[in-house]
């Protein structure tokens, strides 16, 4: 008897049990399909569960409460719905149908090509920069911005006036070209100071091909393409503000409005500011540790709704930038005298752009630019007024015929450029004409072909001829190679691409008459996307790349300590190397993003073969994100890692590390959203506090004697040392490879009126 009612009560409690336990259940899909390994989530609570290869999900044993169901998947837009459970007999029943987003993979990139094509389906591999990924460290200007892409490098030039280019894969400023929607408006003088003078607030993407696009670009696409894609004024709210400032007082300010002026015209209006006046000396060589700048950039975009969706738009940019550094003391009174050193750089650009689709059957499309560059500058006493103007104009035949996707185009551009150095008795202008064509052959649904053929006829250099490959194979939708091949022509400009030959007391010297550089170039590509059953991503990223140069021009250093010696290698150079991307997507929000470089850059002149100066082996960067939704916060935890490059010295005395360390730069921002319209960011940057002055007993050499008046020389006009002068040293500035500031907070705040 007394089993009989132990069983019984036993059955009772199970029961009561059963009872107590609250069930939410449902089919996920995704249009007409269920959809596997989603991921439902109640929000603050330990409760989830994810589908089955029908979609159906079942959580169970939930008590009484108000919920928030969240359902999420890779590369589909998450949703979320809130629900109450009254009693612990609920069964409730929600069901959903997400909609899947573009893959990031798919985005339409049109800098490989020319033309807009899916990212995957590009024989020319392009990396994808989003004005997001450029949020997660702020800076002021693109040049700053691209300190976290993978092989690319902003490189200082200058300790005293801040001037600096970008390296792609090991190769110099000059070997990289800028574009600005499609427009080659950015070089020569515009790459010594202009890339501080575009600000973030334009960017809609950054697209970056890595190796040769001579055979679409011309001669200066010869280490690779940056292409910075600016916003359509459709796509943007009617009001965007951006302030920023840190604590060495740099403040900047992105404004953006856009205005509808009629039924079919748009017109999108940036405004940005920066200023740092703030005379900061912390390693006491009583010279600024960063330059000063003033500067307004103003730009302006219309678009013009037209039939059929052609394209027709126009766009106009005004900068304006004051800029100075040098002696503390130093102010404009001073400008060009020998009594206090400073270098004062006065800037003012001009910018015109647009593209209009001709109104025909055929996809025809004519591209216009037209700037104009002035620089007013005094480095010590040396005087460099510079004048540039470029007119370039193109037109282009996109057309399919059966598997043949071809693309014809002819191109002129003139370029306008006078200054008052030597190299200039006169003004140089430079006609170059040119005609290309491409045909992307698509053999059959995994193999692509892609040939490409440029001519240009230099006024000065006459033919160039720039032939391009390219083959990609579509393993699976998860596994694509791409094999790219090409050649590259550079005609130098001196005095406008490199900085050292003005600022600092050594001689400029030029061997003879430099002639154009050549390149030949290969790089191997393998793409390779991983979706796991949690719904977690995983993409790879490698390549692989070998540049080959004849009549590479270098600026020897090393010969003779007070002069730069510049010629036509008797040799040969090379670059050659490995880099991956990894990227990585947690379904809890984590997202981490990896990268890493080895190259091997160098020279053979005369048969003797070294390392290129400024230039490291190994490059790293990261970027580490996660949004800690109940509070509405995100960390974003970016950085770089270089390792050691050969350093310009001046004399075997000179005291100054030959080579720099393994150096980083490491920054964290903390971003809060949860007001309407407002994001307020902010953060430290430089966490280590690394700078180039750790191990060095100076970096300016001679800052006490800037005009080098107390400098002795032999009769070969070499050096001295003397009692005031141990180290047999002139004044300069060039010995540079990391910026000179340290640690700092930043603060700022965004807001958006969609």
């Amino acid at each position: 008897m007394r089993l009989n009612i132990t069983i019984v009560l036993l059955w009772v409690f199970v029961t009561n049990i059963k009872a107590q336990n609250a069930v939410i259940k449902g089919t996920i899909k995704s249009s007409a399909n269920t959809m596997h390994y989603a991921t439902i989530h109640l929000v603050g609570t330990n409760y989830g569960t994810s589908t089955d290869s029908t979609g159906f999900y079942k959580i169970t044993q939930l008590p009484q409460g108000k919920y928030t169901l969240k359902v999420s998947k890779l590369g589909y837009f998450t949703q979320t719905k809130e629900l109450t459970i009254n009693t612990e007999k609920d069964t409730i029943t929600l069901n959903f149908n997400l909609q899947q987003k573009i893959d990031y993979l798919n985005e339409v990139v049109v800098t490989g090509t020319m033309k807009e094509v899916k990212r995957l389906e590009s024989a020319v591999p392009v990396e994808v920069y989003s004005p997001q990924f450029l949020k997660k460290n702020p800076t002021s200007c693109i040049f700053d911005a691209l300190q976290n892409v993978n092989g690319v490098r902003p490189q200082l030039n200058c300790n005293i006036c801040n001037t600096g280019d970008i390296h792609i894969n090991g190769l110099e400023g000059p070997y990289t070209m800028v574009l600005i929607d499609g427009m080659p408006i950015v070089s020569s003088l515009a790459t010594v100071y202009g890339l501080s003078g575009i600000p973030n607030s334009l960017v809609d993407r950054i697209e970056i091909v890595k190796g040769p696009a001579s055979s679409l670009y011309g001669s200066e696409a010869v280490g690779g393409l940056i292409n910075i894609i600016t916003k359509t004024p459709t796509k943007v709210p009617k009001l965007a503000v951006d302030v920023m400032t840190t604590s060495w007082l740099e403040t900047n300010a992105d404004i953006g409005f856009k205005l509808n002026t009629g039924k079919k015209a748009s017109v999108l209006t940036g405004i940005n500011f920066f200023n740092y006046k703030n005379i900061i000396d912390n390693n006491h060589d009583n010279f600024t540790d960063v330059t000063l700048q003033k500067r307004v950039s103003v730009f302006q975009k219309w678009n013009f709704e037209r039939k059929n969706n052609k394209v027709f738009n126009f766009a106009t940019r005004f900068y304006n930038e004051d800029r100075w550094g040098g002696d503390v003391r130093w102010t404009k009174q001073f400008r060009g005298g020998d009594s206090i050193y400073g270098e004062s750089i006065y800037t003012k650009r001009w910018e015109i752009m647009g593209q209009y689709q001709l109104p025909l059957k055929e996809k025809i499309l004519f591209a216009f630019s037209y700037n104009q560059h002035q620089q007013d500058s005094r480095y010590g006493t040396t005087i460099y007024d510079a004048t540039q103007r470029i007119a370039f104009s193109q037109l282009t035949w996109d057309k399919t015929i059966y598997n043949h996707d071809l693309l014809l185009g002819t191109a002129f551009r003139h370029t306008f450029y006078d200054d008052n150095t030597p190299a200039t008795a006169s003004a140089s202008k430079i006609f170059l004409p040119g005609m290309f064509i491409q045909d992307e052959i698509s053999l059959n649904q995994k193999h692509k072909l892609l040939l490409g053929f440029r001519y240009d006829y230099n006024s000065a250099h006459k033919s160039i001829y720039t032939p391009r490959v390219a083959y990609k194979w579509s393993i699976t939708q998860q596994d694509i190679v791409r094999l790219n091949a090409g050649t590259g022509f550079r005609v130098v400009n001196l005095f406008t691409e490199d900085h050292a030959s003005l600022t600092g007391a050594r001689e400029v010297e030029i061997k003879n008459e430099l002639k154009p550089e050549k390149t030949y170039n290969i790089n191997l590509n393998y793409l390779k996307k991983i979706y796991l059953k949690n719904s977690s991503y995983f993409g790879i990223d490698f390549s692989t790349w070998y540049t080959y140069f004849n009549n590479r021009i270098i600026a020897d250093y090393d010969t003779n300590p007070n002069k730069i010696i510049y010629n036509n290698l008797n040799g040969f150079a090379e670059s050659k190397g490995i880099t991956a991307n990894i990227d990585y997507t947690f379904t809890n929000g984590l997202k981490v993003i990896l990268g890493a470089t080895y190259m091997d850059v160098t020279t053979t002149n005369n048969g003797i073969k070294a390392q290129q100066i400024l230039t490291e082996n190994y490059t790293g960067t990261w970027a580490v994100s996660y949004k800690i939704e109940k509070l509405n916060l995100a960390i974003d935890y970016t950085g770089n890692v270089y390792s050691p490059m050969r350093l310009p010295l001046l004399s075997d005395l000179d005291p100054r590390q030959p080579k720099s360390p393994w150096w980083s730069i490491q920054n964290i921002q903390l971003l809060y959203s949860k007001l309407k319209n407002i994001e307020i960011y902010g953060g430290i940057k430089n966490l280590l506090n690394f700078l180039p002055t750790k191990g060095n007993p100076f970096i300016i050499a001679r800052t006490n004697d800037p005009f080098d008046k107390q400098v002795q020389y032999n009769t070969n006009g070499q050096v001295l040392a003397t009692p005031t002068n141990p180290y047999a040293l002139t004044f300069d500035p060039s010995y540079i490879y990391a910026p000179n500031q340290g640690i700092r907070g930043f603060l700022g705040l965004r807001f958006n009126l969609k």
